[in-house]
């Protein structure tokens, strides 16, 4: 509302009645009340009308103001469904924390009192404000608000929606992990601001990830999700996860940030089979080829050497069993 309005209602709401005798004529008889031209009174209802709305939407934002206090950041604990990966070396925290060190924190966090520990805290959001006034040795400036396990997931969902920064991955996850926390599909939709066609996209392709893949690759902000649905769908094999652990466990895989983590992982997952080599000799004590033996992806290739004896190909076959379970017995009591 304006200055000029302000002051026109408050003048009309605080003016003193004039003196009764200068209402009256000097006979005693009412004096005639001033004419007020039909828009000027169209204008004052106008006025009044808009002072009342605006009175009420003031009266509501009173009713829902808060106060912000300084906490010991130690007493807070996170969310008990994280939505954020936590990356080594995050430039944008580095940065937060900078600011935060030099202007001081201007946002303030949300907690809740920690629902079975007196005296501490859990987030809703602002985790990573909280965690650079934990490092920077300050009190973290919040809001402490009563809220239900749906308030607070929901509360948290919306408040990385709005800033839009969540990666695919890390809403997948989150997707996930409110699923099996027991909330129910539409506090998932809430939290997520998205429909249920969505969210079934996001549980599906968090579900058919291996966590350890997830963990090894990071949050990769510039992948979405045909990417990871493509690499979902190749993961399918023993072969595949093989080919992409044994990526992430090469020295250079870690010094890749986490776009390139991604990438390395879906060529490994995708590759195809290195074609067989002409495979091992298999050779006795005595220096007699027995056989020639190759691989080529989960197969296994077994040639008898033309000059060994015919049968052996036959007692091989015979025994392959009694060789499968001493094999398998030698696992279990852990010798092999």
């Amino acid at each position: 509302m304006s200055n000029k309005r302000m002051d026109a209602i408050r003048s009309i709401l605080t003016s003193s009645p004039a003196p009764t005798e200068n209402m009256l004529s000097a006979d005693n008889k009412p004096a005639p009340s001033p004419r007020v031209s039909s828009g000027s009174v169209r204008a004052m209802k106008e006025t009044f009308s808009n002072a009342e709305r605006e009175n009420d939407d003031l009266r509501a934002k009173l009713a829902a103001a808060v106060v912000v206090q300084e906490i010991d950041p130690s007493l807070i604990d996170p969310s008990p469904i994280a939505d954020r990966f936590r990356e080594d070396g995050d430039a944008g925290f580095e940065n937060l924390k900078a600011s935060i060190s030099q202007r001081g924190q201007e946002v303030p966090v949300l907690l809740r009192r920690h629902p079975s520990i007196d005296g501490r805290y859990q987030s809703a959001y602002g985790h990573r404000r909280i965690r650079a006034a934990r490092e920077l040795g300050i009190p973290v400036r919040a809001v402490v608000r009563t809220l239900s396990d749906e308030d607070l997931v929901v509360a948290q969902g919306l408040e990385n929606s709005a800033r839009q920064d969540l990666s695919f991955i890390e809403r997948a996850v989150f997707a996930a992990r409110l699923e099996e926390a027991g909330h129910e599909r539409i506090v998932v939709q809430d939290a997520l601001s998205v429909d249920r066609a969505e969210v079934s996209k996001l549980v599906s392709v968090a579900k058919a990830l291996p966590a350890d893949i997830i963990e090894a690759i990071g949050r990769a902000p510039k992948i979405g999700r045909p990417r990871w649905q493509t690499l979902a769908d190749a993961l399918g094999t023993p072969a595949a996860l093989k080919a992409v652990r044994a990526a992430i466990k090469a020295d250079s895989f870690s010094e890749k940030d986490t776009d390139a983590r991604f990438v390395a992982v879906l060529s490994a997952a995708t590759e195809q089979p290195k074609k067989a080599t002409d495979g091992a000799r298999v050779i006795t004590a005595s220096g007699r080829k027995v056989a020639k033996v190759a691989q080529s992806g989960r197969g296994l290739k077994i040639d008898i050497d033309k000059g060994f004896d015919a049968d052996f190909a036959s007692f091989l076959v015979d025994q392959l069993p009694i060789l499968a379970e001493a094999y398998a017995k030698a696992r279990e009591e852990g010798t092999s």
